[in-house]
């Protein structure tokens, strides 16, 4: 049941995080002080892409590159704020998958730990069992072989001397 119930809110977070992006976007371009900030984030951001693009086509790197007119910049940077934040929704989404599944797994784990420490004491009863019964079998023995063939038919008196008591098999 809690499985389905996670990853309904899971998808249900991700799926609102797309309009507060787009309302973080909106709000970002309005206020003067945070529009100046992320049009030098967008310019930073602009000059880094333009750099790798360059290396990776093999172009010459040091030419100038140009800064994006405010508007450009504008929209890049909002662009680059609401992928940002769906991202990081969808990063807490996942570590908080991985934790859940990872406290599920260390449950099965004990419940394997724990199987297998009742398994290692039942075992360790069986062996004293075998042990405590390889004992008496042995005294049997022992007892049959001072006695002879009569001794293992005939159970009367087998604690050695005393002939007047009944021994009782074990």
């Amino acid at each position: 049941m809690a499985l389905p119930v996670a990853k309904l809110g899971t998808l249900l977070l991700r799926t609102l995080s797309k309009p507060i992006a787009s309302r973080l976007k909106s709000q970002a371009a309005v206020h003067p002080k945070f529009r100046d900030f992320i049009v030098s984030i967008a310019q930073v951001n602009h000059r880094i892409t333009t750099r790798i693009q360059r290396r990776i086509y093999g172009h010459a790197t040091n030419v100038e590159i140009r800064p994006l007119d405010e508007q450009k910049a504008v929209q890049a940077a909002t662009d680059l704020i609401g992928e940002g934040f769906i991202f990081s929704v969808a990063v807490a989404a996942l570590i908080f998958e991985v934790q859940r599944s990872a406290r599920s797994e260390a449950r099965k784990e004990e419940a394997r730990k724990q199987e297998l420490e009742e398994l290692r004491q039942r075992e360790e009863r069986l062996a004293k069992d075998l042990e405590d019964l390889k004992l008496k079998l042995g005294e049997l023995e022992r007892l049959a072989k001072g006695r002879g063939l009569s001794g293992i038919l005939n159970f009367k008196g087998v604690s050695g001397g005393e002939s007047g008591k009944a021994a009782t098999p074990a």
